[in-house]
C-alpha cells in the first residue's frame, strides 16, 4: 500500500513547490485546507503528490498533482484501493484531468460531475471595486454600511490582535448555535482553530473589520497558486447589516494592495446549500472550477 501520512507544517515548502508549478487546482489542494481540515493524507511519489482523504463517510483519492509520472501514480492508487479492499474513487478531477485519465485508461472509469463542489472564482478587481450595473446592488449595500458606520476601520490579523479575531469567531459560533441548535459546526470550528494556531507558519492573510471600536467581521485566506488566493473563512456578526459585504470588499482591496500579482479570489464551493449558492452567484464569479468524480467500472456496484 502507499505510505500515506497526515500533512505536516514541515511539508509546506516541498508541497507548494509542486502545487504552485501545477495547473490551477480546486480549493481542496490548498496546503492550508489540507492542513487544518485534518482528514487528508499525502504521499510524495514519482515526482508527484498522491492524496488519500475521507469525505462524507467515503474514502477517496483526489487526483494526483505534479510534473512527474502521474500515470504511474494513478496505477499505484488503483493498487492501493484494491489492497485496502475499498472502491477506487478519484475526486477533484478537472476537465483536463478527465481527458488525461480517459486517454491513459480508456473505458476503465465511469465519470460524474460534482456541481456542488465547483469552486467560485472571482476577479479581484470586481470584488474590490464593485463597478458596473451587475454589482449595483452589492455596491449599494457596501455604501450603506459605510454611511451607517463612517468610523469603521480594518486591520490585518496579526499576533497582536489574533485573540480579538478568535473571540469574534467564538461569538459567531455561539450565536449560530443559538439560532440553529442542530447545526453541525464542530469540524469547521476545529479547522478554524488550527488555522489560528499555525497562522504565520501557514502563510495566512486575514483582515478584521471594526465598527465603533468593536470587531464585527473577519476573514482569512492563503495563496493557492501564482495568481490566486483561497478565502477559507469569513465570519460577521449577523446583527451588523452589511458587515459581510464590507469585509468581502475590504479583503479584496487588502490583497490587491499587498499582493498585486494576485488576479483572483477563490471563494470555494457551495456544498449544494441553496442559500450559499445564491449568495456566491450574486457576486458574479469570473468563472467556475469544474470538478468530476471517477469510479472504476468494476467498482460501480461496490458499497
Amino acid at each position: 500500500m502507499i505510505d500515506f501520512h497526515r500533512i505536516q507544517i514541515e511539508n509546506k515548502e516541498e508541497y507548494e513547490k509542486i502545487l504552485l508549478s501545477s495547473p490551477t487546482r480546486g480549493c481542496e489542494y490548498s496546503f492550508s485546507n489540507l492542513y487544518f481540515w485534518g482528514r487528508q493524507q499525502i504521499a510524495f511519489l514519482d515526482g508527484c503528490v498522491a492524496f488519500f482523504a475521507h469525505f462524507n463517510g467515503f474514502s477517496v483519492y483526489p487526483y494526483p498533482i505534479g510534473p512527474g509520472d502521474r500515470r504511474a501514480v494513478l496505477e499505484k492508487i488503483m493498487d492501493d484501493a484494491a489492497q485496502r479492499g475499498i472502491p477506487c474513487r478519484i475526486c477533484c478531477i478537472s476537465p483536463a484531468d478527465r481527458e488525461e485519465l480517459e486517454a491513459w485508461f480508456p473505458g476503465k472509469f465511469f465519470f460524474r460531475t460534482g456541481r456542488d463542489n465547483f469552486d467560485y472564482v472571482y476577479d479581484i478587481n470586481d470584488l474590490a471595486d464593485l463597478k458596473g450595473r451587475k454589482f449595483q446592488r452589492k455596491r449599494n449595500h457596501v455604501n450603506r454600511f459605510r454611511a451607517m458606520h463612517p468610523d469603521f476601520t480594518v486591520e490585518p490579523i496579526t499576533r497582536d490582535n489574533q485573540e480579538i479575531a478568535q473571540a469574534l469567531t467564538k461569538q459567531w459560533y455561539a450565536d449560530r448555535m443559538e439560532r440553529d441548535p442542530n447545526g453541525d459546526y464542530l469540524l469547521e470550528e476545529v479547522a478554524l482553530n488550527r488555522a489560528f494556531s499555525q497562522y504565520e507558519a501557514l502563510g495566512m492573510d486575514g483582515l478584521l473589520l471594526y465598527c465603533d471600536g468593536k470587531a464585527v467581521a473577519m476573514t482569512m485566506g492563503s495563496r493557492m497558486s501564482q495568481d490566486t488566493v483561497d478565502v477559507h473563512f469569513e465570519k460577521a456578526l449577523e446583527d451588523v447589516d452589511g458587515a459581510y459585504a464590507a469585509i468581502n470588499c475590504e479583503f479584496a482591496r487588502h490583497i490587491r494592495l499587498e499582493h498585486p500579482e494576485i488576479l483572483y479570489l477563490n471563494r470555494e464551493d457551495d456544498l449544494g446549500i441553496e442559500g450559499l449558492r445564491k449568495a456566491k452567484l450574486s457576486y458574479n464569479p469570473h468563472h467556475m472550477l469544474e470538478k468530476y468524480w471517477a469510479y472504476l467500472e468494476e467498482d460501480i456496484d461496490a458499497p
